[in-house]
């Protein structure tokens, strides 16, 4: 990420890191108790029936008393928006964008905080039925009521409550837009265009408040929305007491960067597109996302996930998304204005967990045994996510740092391929589409971004078997030695002090990435870019 702030300082205003949707879901996790039934392929409600149970409800009565329970809910939970004649719309059709409609309500009547309206609609949710001599899970379309309002700490928001049981809950709120109420709180100037911000007054400030925000009590948080969405849960719970286990079912972390001009950014953007499009393949994106690959830079055969690229135009310009397994690192320019144009130049979103890991203790074990356990959905893992999400964003945005904006391939590679001297001796010039193309190719590898490379990792790169005797393996040491010295003659790489190690220099990566995809580039790809041009 460093690279590419300070490649484009002279151009920029600004970078803001943080979240920008999430997306929570509430659960009562003791009514959702049940098992398989092999035998007549059904899932039992095992929490539901207790809940009868309790209330001394008889299981073929189930129907009239969720009916009747659902129509308290909606009359309580609309209460509020009738006194204050607010409106609550029914949709019978599902395309109609709920959002769009809401924020129209809200210019027309001129509401710059609380609620705004209410909207109800019919939607496929998980829900129970009677069945037999059991209560069994069914997804049904059940009546669900929407909140929409302007809270005064998140800001635009909405939440969702299944009014059948389970009464599941879904609540959207937006960090950009969070940080909105932030700086209006503490006087802080900015511009806004959508829910991005093309001018602040003081970047390093809108950052302390973004950082703000990953101190948040979640769960008292969400469960502030939850009461009023459910305002009956403790009187239909009396005698089986339930509470909402709060998930996290999306986050979005996003990099912003503030161009001052929109000719420097269209200009880079035409430059971004293409390289990113053209020059990573399915192993750069696993690095991206924090994978390992294997030593030859192979993907893993174990791996079974789906890895893919996608180029996509839209109103303001064009958008690159890597996908895997669900989750997406993407960047694309984000809005142009007379006050800055942003170029969110990463953005992660985390829909599936699976893989991910977090330092924790286990549920319900001692707090001192902690250990690298898989990342759990609920919200005590979200600080996590953003730390995973902001790695993510780091390493695409230092890929997309070596594009070049302004020297050819010839000009960049004019000098590596010249001979030079070092410690007072000769040095033939590099051969990069030749017999050296495979040596720049592995000092490029991602593994060695951060602990940098040793002379046997390159022999393990370089050689394809084992070396079969020890004057053998001396040889090879000696040969890669060599080559390691004619990449520091070139200023390719450097060593690590007091090391046997070697990192590859920050004002040759440009060099490397210029080789390597020109390389990989063919005649047809090279005739679709002029094309385009």
């Amino acid at each position: 990420m460093q690279q590419f702030i300070e490649k484009y300082a002279d151009q920029t205003l600004g970078v803001l890191n943080g979240f920008d949707r999430l997306v929570f879901r509430g659960s009562l996790r003791r009514l959702n108790i049940g098992y398989w039934d092999a035998k007549r392929r059904v899932q039992v409600a095992r929490g539901m029936e207790e809940y009868l149970w309790q209330n001394k409800i008889l299981f073929k009565d189930y129907a009239r008393h969720v009916k009747r329970v659902s129509e308290r809910l909606k009359e309580t939970s609309l209460q509020t928006f009738r006194q204050q004649g607010l409106p609550v719309i029914f949709l019978r059709s599902t395309a109609t964008d709920k959002d769009a409609l809401a924020r129209e309500i809200a210019a027309e009547r001129n509401i710059r905080q609380g609620l705004v309206c209410a909207i109800s609609s019919l939607e496929p949710s998980p829900t129970f039925e009677h069945c037999g001599i059991n209560i069994i899970r069914r997804e049904r379309p059940c009546h669900v009521l929407y909140h929409y309002q302007i809270h005064p700490q998140v800001g635009w928001c909405y939440a969702r409550v299944q009014t059948w049981f389970p009464f599941n809950i879904q609540i959207g709120i937006n960090g950009r837009e969070w940080l909105a109420r932030q700086m209006d709180q503490a006087g802080l100037a900015y511009r806004q265009q959508g829910n991005c911000f093309v001018w602040v007054e003081d970047y390093a400030q809108a950052q302390q408040l973004l950082d703000a925000q990953l101190k948040t009590n979640w769960a008292e948080l969400l469960e502030s929305f939850g009461q009023r969405l459910h305002p009956i849960r403790e009187q239909v719970f009396e005698h089986y007491p339930a509470s909402y286990y709060w998930t996290t079912f999306q986050s979005e972390w996003a990099t912003d960067i503030t161009f001052r001009k929109g000719e420097d950014l269209k200009r880079l953007m035409s430059l971004l597109v293409p390289h990113a499009t053209l020059s990573y393949a399915s192993a750069d994106v696993l690095r991206f996302f924090g994978q390992r690959v294997n030593q030859s830079g192979a993907i893993p055969a174990r791996f079974n996930r789906e890895v893919k690229t996608d180029l996509r135009e839209y109103r303001e310009g064009e958008r690159v998304k890597y996908t895997l397994g669900g989750n997406t690192a993407k960047f694309y320019d984000k809005a142009y204005s007379e006050w800055g144009q942003v170029l969110r130049v990463a953005e992660t979103t985390i829909n599936n967990v699976a893989g991910l890991r977090e330092y924790r203790a286990a549920e319900g074990g001692p707090a001192e045994d902690l250990q690298w356990r898989p990342l759990r959905k609920g919200v005590a893992g979200l600080y996590r996510r953003a730390e995973i999400s902001q790695h993510t964003n780091e390493r695409l945005a230092d890929a997309l740092a070596s594009v070049d904006d302004s020297r050819t391939v010839e000009e960049l590679t004019a000098a590596i391929q010249a001979a030079t001297r070092w410690n007072g001796r000769r040095v033939r010039g590099l051969r990069p589409w030749g017999e050296d193309q495979e040596l720049l190719a592995a000092i490029n590898r991602g593994e060695f971004l951060i602990t940098g490379l040793r002379n046997r990792d390159l022999q393990k790169l370089l050689y394809s078997t084992e070396a079969s005797s020890p004057a053998e393996r001396r040889r090879r040491s000696a040969a890669v030695s060599r080559k390691l010295r004619m990449l520091r003659a070139h200023g390719l790489i450097q060593k690590v002090p007091r090391t046997h190690r070697y990192q590859v220099q920050t004002s040759a990566r440009a060099i490397l990435v210029a080789v390597l995809t020109t390389a990989r580039t063919s005649v047809h790809q090279l005739n679709q870019l002029g094309k385009a041009a």
